[in-house]
Order: structure tokens, then sequence, then C-alpha cells
């Protein structure tokens, strides 16, 4: 049985689906240190009251997961002082950018072909699968931040589900918390206050049919299947997690040690 973290999550206006990990449970008892990681949504649509906020923060490093594409759309995040914004891409903006037009601007008879039959939530599978079998240097270089004095520090892309959702999951792994304690934090992203606001246009007077809602549905859930793809590739490709952590991302023991040091109480 998983532990029920308290919520501390602000009530912030231009940011969503921010949140503190602190307070997780680790296998041998201990917790993650509240203060040192926390997860959001994009950074650029923040407040002053909301960047105040993030300032009281102490950060030391923010990770923005968002590819160029992303950022072109949504605006870069808001500037936090002394606070290093450390751009590393967790997706290709070439591999998709014709899917997200799509997406944000098609109709139902566009949108029926591209997601239905269960095609959204197949694709979000595949990119949990590949983002773990390609992006090892990405998490690797997070983990090494981390170790090297970059925490306390904000991970973060789009949504704040997918792909700092999956770094948020790595980075738990190496600390010793339970698969199943990291699957229900994930799943708190799913959450009607948490999920994106996607911005539809194109030619339809009414971006939101309740059939196109259906269809997008997949793409802004936080589905158990997702996060289990991403352990059942761990398992499939490196044997486990000891050994992904060991072969696929280069975490030594000492390297392990001193996250454990910095980011649990």
């Amino acid at each position: 049985m998983t532990q029920q973290v308290p919520s501390t999550e602000p009530q912030l206006v231009g940011v969503r689906n921010f949140r503190d990990v602190g307070g997780m449970p680790t296998a041998d008892g201990r917790k993650v240190r509240p203060g040192v990681l926390y997860r959001s949504g994009h950074l650029a649509s923040a407040t002053a009251e909301d960047a105040a906020f993030l300032a009281s923060l102490n950060l030391r490093t923010v990770f923005d997961f968002r590819n160029e594409a992303d950022r072109s759309l949504e605006g870069p995040d808001v500037t936090l002082p002394g606070v290093q914004e450390v751009r590393l891409p967790l997706s290709d903006p070439a591999d998709g950018a014709e899917f997200w037009r799509r997406v944000r601007r098609g109709g139902v008879d566009e949108l029926r072909p591209l997601l239905g039959d269960g095609r959204a939530a197949q694709r979000m599978i595949a990119s949990y699968r590949q983002t773990i079998l390609t992006r090892t240097e990405e998490h690797s270089q997070v983990l090494r931040s981390l170790a090297e004095d970059g925490a306390p520090a904000l991970m973060h892309c789009s949504a704040g589900k997918d792909r700092a959702g999956l770094s948020i999951a790595v980075t738990l792994l190496v600390l010793g918390v339970e698969r199943d304690a990291i699957a229900e934090d994930y799943l708190k992203s799913g959450a009607a206050h948490r999920r994106y606001n996607l911005h539809r246009g194109g030619e339809s007077s009414d971006p939101y049919t309740p059939e196109i809602t259906e269809l997008l549905s997949p793409l802004f859930d936080a589905r158990p299947e997702y996060l289990g793809a991403a352990f059942e590739t761990i398992e499939e490709t490196w044997g486990g997690v000891d050994a992904y952590l060991a072969r696929g991302l280069g975490v030594t023991p000492e390297l392990r040690e001193r996250l454990r040091e910095r980011l649990l109480d």
C-alpha cells in the first residue's frame, strides 16, 4: 500500500499542474525531502504573482523539456532571477509537428482517422516507450545536475504530464520510491484543474464538440497504461531498474548516494 501524501499545491493562475513531490516514501522508509523537487506545466503564462511564488522557492534549476516548436507556440518561460534554465528537449519538434497541427485545427472528419479506435492511446504508449529508449543521455544529465547542486529544481514540459512525468519518474526510481507511489503521483496530473489547456482554432465554430472532446481525451489523460509502458520498456530492454540506471543512464553507486543525500530525509 502506498502512502497518501498531503497536497501542498498552491493556487497558481497561469501555471498548471504544479506540485511538490516531497513526502513520497522510499522502499527503505525514507521520504523525498519537501522543497527540493517540483513538477509543473510550462511557465510561459505565469502571472506576476505566480512568478513571485516560484521565486520564493529558492529554485536553482528549471528543466524545460519542451522542444522549440512548443516554445514557439506557448512562449518562453517567465524569467526567475538567479535560476538556471536548462532547455533539454525530450521530443523532436519535427516528429509530430503535423500531428499536433491537426490536433489543434482539425475538424471531426480529420480527427476520427487520426485518433479514433484507440489510436490516440496507442500513440501515447509509443511515445512513452520511445522517450525511455532514446532519451537516456537527457535523463542522465538531469540526474547529474541534481547531484551537483542543481536542486531545488522544477521539471516541466507543456502539460507537466508526459515528458516531465517521465523525468520525475526516473528520478524517483533512483531515489528508491516504489512504482506504485510513482504511479499514484503521476495520475494526479489527470485531475481536471491540472490538465493542459489546448487552444483549438481552425474553421469550426465549435472546436470542442462532444465527439472531438472524446477523441482528444486520451492525449491529455494520465493513464496507468502510459506510465506502465515506460516501466515495461525498462524491463524489456535492460532487465530491470538497477540495470537501466547503471547501463542505460550511467548511474554509479556514488551518484545514486549523492542524489539520496541531497533529495531524501
